[in-house]
């Protein structure tokens, strides 16, 4: 073993020296693997005590998430009744009591045309999955034995979760209680939710005032613009689909756009799972030829939604990477479930872009 001229080895320097000249003797890949590897799990260990905070207190976190959602969303009208000096309380009441007028009409338009076919879309859908059974059956190396165990395990998962009329009234409770704290902190964001966030920067001194500043203003915006744009981009494949089954001759049309209008708001995986139940209900109702029209139209109308009008209307500051998206999506669902599903997405670009305007603001800080 080599010395080093102080009758020290090196292996006895680096077990006698201090923690930092050990830390500083590690390579560089290393030392920064662990600080990655650190932050990393900080941050979702964080993330993951969010989550379960949220889940525990579901009604609460839902009637928020829907409210900042829902403001985003109405600060443009806001802003236009404000403008023609409407006092503050006023203008929010009539932007609360418009979102109201549009969900009742809607919703008492589509009930009445459709509360009759309603009833037929689970028969339409029991037929096109013994439709898909026998095609599976007559293709695949899968036995009617097999599959019916298939089926029987399913049904079993999910009658175990299956909840006691006890249970869901409560759930029923809990879901209108939701809605109507939502309402309410809907109606006091959209009147005191500028000098909120006023009280909140004047808590801030020095630069990190300006840093919050900005990141804020950032943020909201991304947030109303994300709004804005999923809603245009649901209807969008909604209108698309709608009509491409009414040119098919496919039954319950209606309620089908509406089924794709909500699952527009799930990026990615909701507008598949909404396309495969209307290519379903094709299948049963006018067989396999228009079951692929249907499902050639669905893949259009997505693929010019998803190229061509997606990048128009979310702008490029809003959008992410689509595996980002999935790893959102996914993750979201693992943790809150279909509510987890439906703000993944926005709370991630949010976050990102509030990440992103606090670097460059301390860049530009250093850089001056």
């Amino acid at each position: 073993m080599s010395d080093d001229g102080a009758g020290r080895t090196p292996e006895t320097t680096s077990r006698d020296g201090s923690p930092r000249q050990a830390w500083a003797g590690l390579p560089w890949l290393v030392r920064t693997a662990v600080l990655w590897s650190a932050c990393l799990v900080v941050v979702s260990a964080g993330l993951y005590l969010v989550g379960r905070i949220a889940v525990l207190l579901a009604p609460l976190a839902i009637a928020l998430a829907a409210t900042v959602f829902l403001t985003a969303l109405l600060d443009p009208v806001l802003l236009r009744l404000r403008r023609l000096r409407l006092p503050a309380a006023l203008a929010a009441l009539l932007t609360v009591l418009l979102l109201l007028g549009i969900l009742v009409g809607v919703g008492a338009l589509v009930w009445n045309l459709t509360a009759s076919q309603f009833s037929e879309l689970s028969e339409e859908l029991q037929r096109g999955l013994q439709r898909s059974r026998d095609f599976v059956t007559s293709t695949l190396p899968v036995s009617d034995q097999q599959l019916d165990r298939l089926i029987d395990q399913g049904r079993q998962a999910l009658s175990q979760g299956s909840l006691d009329p006890v249970s869901g009234a409560r759930t029923v409770g809990e879901v209108l209680g939701s809605a109507l704290l939502a309402l309410v902190l809907l109606f006091f964001l959209l009147k005191d939710g500028r000098s909120m966030w006023h009280w909140v920067l004047d808590r801030a001194t020095g630069p990190n005032r300006a840093v919050a500043a900005e990141a804020g203003r950032i943020g909201w915006r991304t947030l109303g613009a994300y709004s804005r744009g999923t809603m245009m981009i649901a209807a969008i494949d909604a209108i698309g689909i709608g009509l491409a089954l009414v040119v098919l001759r496919v039954p319950l049309a209606l309620p089908l756009a509406l089924i794709v209008f909500l699952g527009g708001f799930v990026p990615i995986i909701g507008a598949t799972v909404t396309g495969a139940v209307a290519v379903l209900v094709a299948l049963a109702a006018n067989g396999p030829v228009t079951a692929l029209l249907t499902l050639a139209a669905v893949i259009a109308v997505q693929q010019i939604e998803g190229n061509l009008l997606e990048p128009l209307i979310m702008k490029r500051q809003v959008r992410l990477h689509p595996a980002v998206i999935l790893v959102a999506v996914t993750a979201g669902t693992l943790i809150g479930g279909i509510a987890g599903a439906f703000v993944a997405v926005p709370v991630t670009a949010v976050i990102w872009r509030i990440v992103d305007t606090v670097q460059q603001q301390r860049e530009s800080s250093v850089a001056g």
